[in-house]
C-alpha cells in the first residue's frame, strides 16, 4: 500500500500515482442493501462474471455480486443461485442444476440461505416431495432434499473431505406449479465453520426454529433426519424451548387406545401399549447431561405432540 511520485524529465508537475491494494476476500453489501458481494477491483468483477453494486475499500474497488442460474458452473466465496427469470415466476416443468465448485481444500463447508424459496408442496398423503425437490448432493452418500415453502430458512452442507464439485439440483417435474427461488451459497473455511453434522447452526441469544416447509399452508415432509445446534451465548447456562402459540407444533399426533385396538383388531395386547408411547415423528432433545437438564416428566425420546 502506498503513493509515488512520478516526475519527467521535462520539468512537467508531479502526477500521484495510487497502489491501494483491493481486498479480494472481504464481503461487502451491496447499493440497494439486498445481497452480499466481494470487494474487488472493476476488471476483475467483469471477467469474473461478476457485477457491480456500488463502490468499496474507499472507493477503490467495487462491491461485486455474483449470481448463477441453471447450467452455471461457479467458484466464488458467495454466490447467489436464482430461478430462471428471476425475480418472475416460472412455471414449466424442468430440471434446474447449478454446480459448485470448492474455492480450496480449506473450504469446509456451504451455508445456503434461503432468501427466497417457493416450490410444490408434498404428497398430501405421504409428505413426499415428488413434484419438485430440491436436492444437494456431494459425492454418492451425502445429500440433502426439501421442498415446499423455505423462505428465511439456512441450512449447512459438510464438504469437508470432498474433492468434486458439489451439486445442487432443482426437480420440477409438473407444469403450472408457481416457483421462485434466491438461494444465497456460501463457501466457509475450516476455520469459521460450524459443528459438523449441525444443519442449523444458531447464534442469537433467543430465535424461532421451525421445520422445513412450515408454512400457513405447508405440509409436514417426510424423510427429514437432522440436527438444529445453538451456540451457547456467554454467561448463559441454559436454554428454554416453547412453542409460539397452541398450534405452532404438532409434529405428530398422539395415538389414541382407539386407533391402536383397531391396528391390531381389538386385541388390546402388550404391544397396543407399547407402540403408544412411541412417535413415528418426533423431536428429540439431549436432557440429563452437563449441557442440558430435562424438565421434570420429559424423557429423552421425544416430543411429536
Amino acid at each position: 500500500m502506498g503513493t509515488a511520485t512520478a516526475t519527467s524529465d521535462s520539468g512537467s508537475s508531479g502526477k500521484v500515482l495510487n497502489f491501494f491494494p483491493v481486498p479480494v476476500s472481504d464481503e461487502c453489501l451491496s447499493n440497494d442493501g439486498r445481497r452480499t458481494g466481494i470487494c474487488l477491483n472493476t476488471y476483475e468483477c467483469r471477467i469474473q462474471n461478476g457485477k457491480s453494486y456500488g463502490p468499496c475499500a474507499l472507493g477503490f474497488g467495487v462491491c461485486c455480486v455474483f449470481t448463477a442460474s441453471c447450467g452455471d458452473v461457479v467458484e466464488n466465496n458467495v454466490t447467489y443461485f436464482v430461478s430462471p427469470n428471476f425475480p418472475a415466476i416460472t412455471r414449466e416443468a424442468s430440471s434446474c442444476e447449478l454446480e459448485v465448485k470448492k474455492m480450496g481444500p480449506e473450504v469446509s463447508q456451504l451455508r445456503l440461505d434461503f432468501v427466497h424459496f417457493n416450490m410444490g408442496q408434498p404428497n398430501r398423503r405421504t409428505g413426499v416431495c415428488e413434484s419438485d425437490t430440491f436436492v444437494i448432493a456431494a459425492g454418492t452418500n451425502r445429500e440433502f432434499s426439501v421442498c415446499g415453502q423455505n423462505s428465511g430458512q439456512h441450512i449447512y452442507f459438510d464438504v469437508e473431505d470432498m474433492d468434486e464439485p458439489i451439486t445442487i439440483l432443482m426437480n420440477m417435474s409438473r407444469e403450472h406449479t408457481a416457483r421462485l427461488w434466491e438461494i444465497k451459497v456460501t463457501q466457509i473455511e475450516f476455520q469459521q465453520r460450524v459443528p459438523s453434522g449441525c444443519l442449523q447452526y444458531h447464534r442469537d441469544g433467543k430465535g424461532v426454529i421451525q421445520t422445513m416447509n412450515f408454512a400457513e399452508n405447508g405440509r409436514h415432509l417426510a424423510n427429514q433426519d437432522y440436527t438444529i445446534c445453538m451456540r451457547q451465548e456467554e454467561d448463559m447456562c441454559s436454554i428454554v424451548y416453547e412453542p409460539c402459540d397452541e398450534n405452532s407444533f404438532k409434529i405428530g399426533p398422539a395415538v389414541s387406545q382407539q386407533q391402536l385396538d383397531d391396528e391390531v383388531g381389538g386385541s388390546g395386547f402388550g404391544i397396543v401399549g407399547e407402540a403408544r408411547e412411541q412417535c413415528n415423528d418426533k423431536i428429540v432433545m439431549p436432557c440429563d447431561s452437563e449441557e442440558f437438564l430435562a424438565a421434570e416428566g420429559f424423557g429423552s425420546t421425544g416430543l411429536c405432540d
